[in-house]
């Protein structure tokens, strides 16, 4: 029996959940994308980091949940793998079902209970609205040691996407109101002219 089989026999549930609660780790990344409806973008992963030596134990966590990739974690660090999990849908149908009936038992399940929670208003697409958006980027914030290590901060963002909530609303009213002007130039256009005074359209037109 090779390393990678007798790693996938010793796999159990209760072992993985284990060992998830160790090395295991539950990430929200907010960052700005001006694509997004409010400017920022809300991305949920699960990670693994290991030893390449233990690559044969991340494949077989990866064949055991049925999701996942492994990668280099960077350049510099070449002898450290991760094993990560993208895509609220995967999480939703892989992940948060395996962790639901094999629940972490440290203090780890502050955050998985956090990460849970964004990703099940993510599916109900609670993001949708500012309200929605902001309260999931507040859940987000307060996972990891209330985002101390995060690149932007809480604050920074909830004003950007309040910002940029206005700045669409105004523009769709700007573009409502020009719309409306627009047909009323039209029927204006239509109307005959009094001889002795210029078209009240004649100069928007």
């Amino acid at each position: 029996m090779n390393g990678e089989n007798q790693q996938e026999r010793l796999l159990t549930p209760d072992y993985l959940a284990g060992f998830i609660d160790g090395e295991g780790c539950f990430s929200v990344t907010v960052h700005p994308n001006p694509n997004a409806r409010f400017g920022w973008l809300i991305d949920p992963d699960f990670t693994i980091n290991q030893h390449r030596q233990s690559r044969e134990l991340l494949e077989s966590i990866r064949k055991f949940l049925g999701c996942g990739k492994i990668y280099e974690k960077s350049p510099n660090k070449s002898n450290v793998l991760t094993f990560v999990v993208y895509g609220r849908r995967t999480i939703l149908e892989k992940i948060i079902p395996f962790l639901d009936a094999h629940p972490v038992l440290s203090n780890k399940r502050h955050d998985y209970a956090k990460f849970r929670d964004v990703v099940l208003r993510l599916t109900n697409k609670e993001h949708h609205t500012l309200e929605g958006f902001q309260n999931i980027v507040r859940i987000a914030f307060g996972m990891n040691a209330f985002g101390r290590q995060r690149k932007y901060k809480l604050e920074q963002v909830l004003i950007s996407s309040s910002e940029t909530a206005r700045r669409a609303s105004r523009e769709q009213g700007e573009m409502k109101i020009q719309s409306e002007l627009s047909s009323d130039a039209e029927s204006c256009a239509e109307m005959p002219q009094p001889a002795n005074r210029l078209s009240a359209c004649s100069s928007e037109t």
